[in-house]
């Protein structure tokens, strides 16, 4: 390890977060991931369990004296959102990331850093580890597949769990309380279709968009940034009267939870309209930095040659996107309850196209359930009328918020004796595990707390070294405190 990774504080939690780094911990093949944090609780004393999907569950003993205190489970999911800029060469299935210092903050090299939820895996496994905090009897709950299908919370037995505190470690922002969370439901629509021969005369190029912030779907999808499948469709749209360009396949996003950074196409196209076609293009990179201004700048388009040998038929071509341009992006509604809070959103996160079929998929959140469905099936109606099949998957609920419970009282309290200001209490747009913990814990009180981090789900992720170092000093107070 780098001796200046290594000799930071809080020492403990970011010894572990670094070695954590190490292991390859995508969603869905974040086992390796898993089993090691088994065995740095076991090798500190702990009992250990792992549930039938694959959750792990440790428990610690209290220190004298508190044996009688109520329990507290600290829960952190073990995998991470898998992204890296274009021409960065990194296996997320076998390398490490590539963790760095930047004065305050650390970073990754070219991919997403995994402080989301990596720091809060890290700090149950400090607290499990120190030997000079005064706490009562602590559970962890580390779970797997947040990000793709919250599958360790759904599979979580009623029962498993004693605690009747839980703490959440997998908030963003020093200072806050989040005390609740939307809910979600995804839609994946497709189209098949019967590839066709391009036109004669023409060769295939690769339309690329590049260069967009991206993001967290939750947290971010009220910022203003732009979605790079909706604006390729633009694009697209734009340019199809004037070029006739033939359309053979779109690939864009990677996750259906991060606002989509870059989309290619690939079309057939006239070798004697290339540079006409590049011309356009400039004025269409142009037009798109205006319209999306400060809020994401980097917007870029460019032309390459392609590697299509067939296309799509013109109609299902010509009605993918206009289907693009029709489907839900961003803030359907804001809470009329909680100032500046979304209430209900939708991400257009991933389109891809295989042989013969072309598939997109989207995230609906909303912290009013009947609205997440109105907005899902307005979502399927309207592929519907394009002629694209829809289904939604992986509905989860979402968290209501207890602002009187006795647990947000302990965790404000705590901070402003700590830092001489009670945390600001909130909601989040974003999904949390809470929601359907809670489903199956109903007695126990939730809070969520966390370090400053952004862009998390992107490759620009980085999280404040001090703030890790405050969260820190909350979290073994709010312990010492329960």
């Amino acid at each position: 390890m780098n001796a200046q990774l290594a000799a930071l504080e809080p020492q403990a939690l970011l010894h572990y977060f670094l070695e954590l780094s190490k292991i390859p911990r995508g969603s869905k093949v974040e086992a390796a991931a898993a089993a090691w944090v088994a065995e740095q609780a076991k090798a500190l004393g702990c009992s250990v369990d792992i549930d039938p999907v694959g959750n792990v569950i440790i428990r610690k003993a209290a220190t004298a004296g508190k044996e009688s205190h109520p329990t507290v489970c600290l829960q952190a999911h073990v995998d991470m959102v898998c992204e890296k800029n274009e021409g960065t060469v990194h296996d997320f299935l076998k390398d490490p990331i590539q963790v760095y210092q930047d004065g305050d903050l650390l970073r990754a090299k070219g991919t997403t850093l995994g402080a989301d939820n990596g720091i809060g895996v890290a700090a149950a496994l400090a607290v499990l580890a120190s030997k000079d905090m005064a706490h009562g009897p602590i559970e962890v709950l580390i779970t797997i597949d947040e990000e793709t299908g919250l599958t360790g919370a759904n599979g979580l037995e009623p029962g498993r769990l004693k605690a009747k505190f839980l703490l959440n470690l997998d908030s963003e922002e020093e200072g806050y309380l989040t005390i609740g969370c939307a809910g979600g439901v995804d839609t994946i629509t497709t189209k098949a279709f019967t590839p066709v021969a391009p036109a004669a005369g023409t060769q295939p190029y690769r339309l690329k968009l590049f260069g967009l912030k991206g993001g967290h779907s939750g947290i971010d999808i009220n910022s203003g940034r732009g979605n790079a499948i909706r604006i390729l469709a633009q694009v697209l749209g734009s340019l199809g009267p004037i070029f006739g360009q033939q359309l053979a396949s779109i690939k864009g996003g990677n996750k259906r939870n991060a606002i989509p950074r870059e989309a290619s196409a690939q079309i057939f196209l006239s070798p004697a309209q290339e540079g006409a076609f590049k011309a356009a293009l400039v004025g269409q990179a142009a037009h798109w930095q205006a319209a999306l201004g400060a809020f994401d700048p980097g917007l870029q388009l460019a032309l390459e040659p392609g590697e299509a040998t067939q296309a799509m038929p013109a109609d299902v071509a010509d009605t993918l996107v206009k289907l693009l341009l029709a489907l839900p992006h961003g803030v359907e509604a804001m809470s009329p309850d909680i100032k500046g809070l979304v209430q209900t959103s939708t991400n257009m996160g991933v389109i891809d196209t295989r042989a013969g079929e072309v598939e997109v998929n989207l995230l609906t959140r909303s912290s009013i359930d009947p609205s997440k469905v109105a907005l899902s099936e307005r979502i399927a109606a309207t592929c519907a009328l394009a002629g694209f099949e829809a289904h939604t998957t992986g509905g989860y609920p979402g968290w209501k918020p207890e602002p009187n419970a006795s647990l947000v009282q302990i965790a404000s309290g705590t901070n402003e004796k700590l830092f001489g200001k009670p945390l600001v209490i909130m909601a989040i747009h974003a999904g949390l595990e809470c929601g359907l913990i809670g489903e199956k814990y109903t007695a126990m009180e939730m809070v969520s707390i966390g370090p400053n981090m952004w862009d998390v789900h992107t490759p620009d992720e980085h999280v404040s070294i001090s703030s890790v170092a405050n969260f820190w000093k909350l979290l073994t107070a709010i312990l010492e405190a329960v």
